[in-house]
């Protein structure tokens, strides 16, 4: 990874801002664009980074968007030189980590803040509950793009077939029960210290 300049620094942060006003339905459904970026386009991230970063930021108690403050955290570390980099590496990791997540939240706090009063103000207008309701399906959609970035990183179906499984089967039960994610969090880890997956 070359040396990032400031332009670098201006481009993460732009890019994120972007992301936040596209963000509806938190962060993670922006998921695919940040792949498609972070990896695909800068190669500011490994494929095992990206998805590590999320997973270990939705296994760890807190808001859903910490998975923004460990991609940003990754990429600073990364163009400091990884943890060989020593303390420089950790004052642009912390700096990676700030660049992402106040370009996240800023934008879509400031026009949810907004937009939420005058909703509540005009909340029996019929444009404005139609909006609520045609929300719904972009929502899930887009979450369903995430799911798919995130399983596509286990790499070609027959190659990888168990854990296409797995995935496959962690969705069904979690669309037709009530077992806490924590739970199949928990067995996937279980499986893959033992080698399973």
């Amino acid at each position: 990874m070359h040396a990032f300049a400031w332009s670098d620094w201006l481009t993460l942060f732009l890019h994120f801002v972007s992301l936040s006003l596209l963000s509806v339905g938190g962060a993670i459904t922006t998921v695919p664009e940040m792949h498609r970026f972070l990896v695909g386009e800068k190669s500011w991230l490994s494929e095992s980074q990206f998805t590590g970063s999320i997973a270990l930021a939705q296994a760890a108690p807190g808001p859903n968007v910490l998975f923004v403050a460990v991609l940003g955290w990754n990429i600073g570390m990364n163009a400091g030189g990884g943890i060989a980099g020593g303390a420089t590496a950790w004052g642009l990791a912390f700096a990676g980590m700030l660049a992402t997540m106040l370009g996240i939240l800023l934008p879509s706090t400031t026009l949810t803040f907004f937009a939420a009063r005058w909703g509540h103000h005009n909340k029996e207008r019929r444009d404005v509950r139609a909006f609520k309701m045609a929300m719904a399906p972009i929502v899930v959609a887009l979450l369903i793009a995430t799911g798919w970035v995130l399983t596509a990183g286990h790499g070609p179906f027959l190659e990888n077939q168990w854990l296409w499984m797995l995935t496959l089967v962690s969705t069904v039960v979690v669309w037709q029960t009530r077992i806490h994610l924590l739970w199949l969090l928990a067995v996937g880890a279980l499986g893959g210290v033992l080698g399973w997956f």
